[in-house]
Formats: C-alpha cells, structure tokens, sequence
C-alpha cells in the first residue's frame, strides 16, 4: 500500500442473531422466514400479559405506536365517557346452602349403631334428599331398605349390598362405612342430629324456592300473579314436610272429642255434607263429605261431565258455597252455556246458534241470571293443568273464600308432573290419582274427578260399567271414597225403552252402603234430574 494512502477501518460486523434449530425449526428455501420463526418460538414461554387476567387497580393501558414504543399512558375514550344511568352491578353469588355435614354423619353412625336409632331417625327424615350430601342420601336409602326388610344393618352388609347395586364407590367404600361408626360414641343421640339434618333440609327447601322466584323476577317472563301461587304453593309444601311428626298419636288423646262428635252423631244424624241435588244419591250418601275422593266415570258421550256440571251447579248457585270447577276440556263459555241451559230450563241449542233464543227464552234467562251472576263458582279452563296449579288455585280460593267443593273435569287429561324416564301412563294416572285423594285430605274439601271408562262395558251383552272398567289404572278405584258409574242405555240404542233414564250406579261407598239410583236425563236442557221433577 503507498504511503500517504488512508487506510479504511473494516466497521466490526454484528453478532448474527442466534441461529435457528436444525431439525424441524430449520427453514427451507421454500419456507418463509415468518413462518419459520413462528415455528421457532413456538414452545417459548410467552411472558406477555395474559389478555385474560385483570389489570390491577388504577394501572391504565399503553398506547402504542407501529414502532412499538410506549407513548404516555392514556384513558380510553370509551372509560372516559362512563354514564351512570348504564351502570349494572355484578350478580352476587348466591349463598352457600344451609348444611350440617358432621351431623349428618352422624346420623348414619347412630343408624349404622343401632337399630332404635333407626326408628326414630326415620320418623324425623322421611325423605333422602333431606341429606346434603349424595353419597349420605345413597347410605340412608340403603339402611331403610335392609331396614325394612329385617335385615340387620351394619357397615359389612351395607357394602355388600352397595357393592351389588355399583353404588360402593360413589360412597367411598367400606373405610367411610366405619368412619360413620366411628363419628359417634352412642347412637342416643340420633334423633337429636336426626332434626339438626331435617332443620337445614328445610332451609335449603326454602332457599330454592327464593333464588327461584328471584330468578323469575330477574327473567321477567312469567306473570306476576302466577309467580305469587308457585311462590305460595311451594312455601305450603315446605310448612306441610316441616311437620315434626311428634302429635300425640294414642287412642285417648282425643277421647273429649270422639264422645262429643258421637252424641252429636245419635242427636242430629251425620254431618250434612255438600249436596248433590239428587234425593236419593243424597240420602244414600248423606252428602259429600270433607276430605272425601269421589270419581263419577263413564264412557266418552254418556254425561259425565255434564253430572259435574250439575254438581257444581248445585253446590254454588242453589246453596251457594264456594266451589272451584277445573275443565281440562271444555271451554269457559261452554261451560256457561250448560249452567244457563240447565238453570234456566232453556234448551242448549237455543243458546248455541244465532236468532234461537225466543222470548220466552230471554224470559228464562233473566229470571235465574242474577243467581248465576253472582255465585262464588270459579272456573278455570285449561287445557294443560297439573296438580301443582290445582292446588295454586284451591288455596289462593280457600283464602279469599271458605272453599267447600272442587271438581276436576276430567282425570285421564292431567298432565303428570316429575315422571319417571321409564313410566307409563298407567303409573302416571296412578300417581295422579293419589295426587287428588292427597289434596282433598289437605285442603279438607270434597274432591270430585271425572274419568273415563275403557271399552270393556262395550264388549259385552251387558253394558252396565263395572269398577274394572275404570280406564288406565286400578289404582283410581283403591284411592277414591266413592265411585258413581254412569250409565244410560239410550247412549247404547236409541230404540231402548228406559230412554231417556239414566242410572247413577254407586259401585263403591266407603263407610256406606252401594246402590242403583236411576235418574232422568234431560239431554236438550243439559241436565240430570230426579225422576219425580220430570
């Protein structure tokens, strides 16, 4: 190099970045460098903030520009323009539910002790559910079948029996069986913690029954007076399971009160109940009493439904008590008709079609309307009842007015509540059934329900109904108090010569006698009637 000529200083090269992974990381010739270095960064921690994690109090989010450096910490536009009347608060978290896990234990330890224990515990808790915890609701059902069968009851054939059914593990096995046993030193105290367990049972009933009603309230969907009954109707149910089943239960606890009814019975005969209309059903009878089940059933088209018309009639226009009458089938305004039709004694067609009414009609009419007008008869038509609006309804009357008679037209349209995957509609109508004996026990009022007979009566020489032929289920002639089968031979030939009878066939009568009550019906005035009115 000459002298005198500058000499130029290489500028020292940049350490090369760290150069990617051979293997899977290495980028080919037809791999893009983005997509490589994705891939190389793949399985490196990611040590930016987690978008889901909340920022902490106070700290405001940067602003960044395409350069990627921090300007000054600045408000959202959107956080800087907040408006109260937008403001909602945070659902709170529903409260734990009321529980008592150790007394619970408990009481599976006395039981598991002692077979006393088990009797008295299982006059407190009636039901499983009434323990908080499924695998000790499990243990308790478990206890009360060996129980009941005789069988003894300790924590070895307990899991033998658990083991059969699969249930063994979901209860933590044998070891948790003596850890029950072990809880406890005695098993005298069981009914103790038995009440402890069916107190908290009772708040947790409650409880449920306020989120839901809370919950509804907050949907706004469902109508205000509807939600008070289901509220209503649910706080009812939980009084009545809150029930501490220690009433005195021997024969003379009442004695006082059995020799006066008995006097009054051989002074004034038995208690008049709700009347019928019908002379001879009501003597047979002696009315229909308070608490009483009663199904009049009949082939479809035979009368039935216009029988409890007439009932109702009866009890609410001529003697005027306060009666309730469900129609699953028929119309409010059809119902009307038939009232005024057989009150009046004006014929139903008349009512029906347009220019029938004459003078002599309207004359009727008005003469009975103002008993119809205003007697405390309510009518509900809907198509989809089931008990729990049945019984919504009674009470809410019962409370505005001493109700005395309740009719359900008819039986076999109810809809079932809470059935099992694998229930027929035998089953269904049997759980009903049971369901309408219940509620005339609790609201003591007589409960009259229509039903339908099968096609058994049909088939044979004899038309006449038998209580076999009750439809779908035998378990509506075991419940009910009284059964009246409805039958009439014109339905069958119209040429018959007792056209136009009827006959009320009291095929069961608990606590009275059975018999034939033969009756007219008026079919164009939509009535039943004595025979010594026609």
């Amino acid at each position: 190099m000459a002298r005198g000529t500058p000499v130029r200083h290489r500028r020292p090269r940049r350490p090369r970045r760290q150069r990617l992974d051979r293997g899977r990381h290495q980028r080919t010739h037809r791999q893009p460098l983005a997509e490589a270095a994705a891939d190389a960064h793949r399985d490196e921690p990611d040590h930016r903030r987690d978008p889901r994690r909340p920022r902490r109090p106070g700290r405001l989010p940067y602003r960044r520009r395409r350069d990627g450096r921090a300007l000054h910490r600045q408000r959202p536009q959107e956080e800087q323009q907040v408006s109260h009347d937008d403001y909602e608060p945070e659902p709170q978290r529903e409260s734990a539910a009321p529980q008592d896990v150790p007394a619970e234990m408990s009481v599976l330890g006395s039981m598991l002790l002692s077979r006393d224990a088990i009797a008295d515990v299982t006059e407190i808790i009636k039901n499983p559910a009434d323990f908080y915890r499924p695998a000790h609701q499990t243990i308790y059902r478990a206890i009360v079948t060996r129980y009941n069968d005789g069988a003894p009851v300790d924590p070895i054939v307990l899991n033998d029996d658990l083991t059969k059914s699969g249930d063994v593990s979901r209860i933590g096995g044998v070891s948790y069986l003596h850890t029950l046993v072990q809880q406890v030193p005695t098993a005298a105290n069981g009914e103790y913690y038995a009440q402890i367990v069916h107190d908290k049972a009772v708040l947790r009933n409650l409880q449920s029954a306020c989120h839901r009603t809370l919950h509804e309230i907050s949907d706004g969907a469902c109508d205000t007076g509807e939600m008070l009954d289901d509220l209503r109707a649910a706080v009812d149910d939980i009084v009545d399971d809150a029930g501490d089943g220690n009433e005195d239960t021997l024969i003379g606890a009442d004695g006082e009160d059995f020799l006066e009814h008995l006097e009054n019975l051989q002074k004034n005969g038995p208690a008049r109940g709700v009347q019928s209309g019908f002379t001879d059903l009501d003597s047979l009878t002696s009315g229909f009493q308070p608490g009483q089940f009663i199904v009049i059933a009949a082939r479809p088209a035979v009368g039935k439904s216009t029988l409890g018309t007439d009932i109702a009639r009866q009890a609410a226009i001529v003697d005027g008590l306060p009666t309730v009458f469900f129609s699953l089938e028929m119309s409010r305004t059809e119902l009307k008709m038939k009232i005024a039709s057989a009150q009046a004694r004006v014929p139903l067609h008349h009512l029906q079609f347009q220019g029938g009414m004459t003078d002599d009609d309207w004359a009727r009419l008005a003469k009975v309307w103002p008993a119809i007008d205003n007697a405390p008869l309510d009518i509900v038509d809907d198509a989809g009842l089931t008990l729990t609006k049945i019984r919504s309804h009674c009470r809410r009357i019962q409370r505005k007015r001493d109700l005395r008679l309740v009719v359900v037209d008819y039986l076999q349209l109810m809809e079932g509540e809470l059935s099992g995957r694998n229930e027929n509609r035998q089953q269904e109508v049997a759980k009903i059934s049971r369901s309408l004996k219940k509620l005339a026990a609790e609201l003591q009022v007589p409960v009259i329900a229509m039903s339908q007979l099968n096609r058994g009566a049909e088939q044979r020489q004899d038309k006449k109904p038998l209580l076999s032929d009750l439809r779908e289920s035998g378990a509506i002639e075991q419940d009910a108090n009284m059964v009246i089968l409805l039958h009439r031979e014109d339905a069958y030939d119209r040429e018959s010569p007792r056209a136009g009878e009827a006959d009320f066939i009291v095929a069961k009568n608990r606590g009275g006698p059975t018999a034939t009550i033969t009756t007219a019906f008026q079919g164009h005035y939509s009535r039943f009637v004595d025979m010594a009115q026609t």
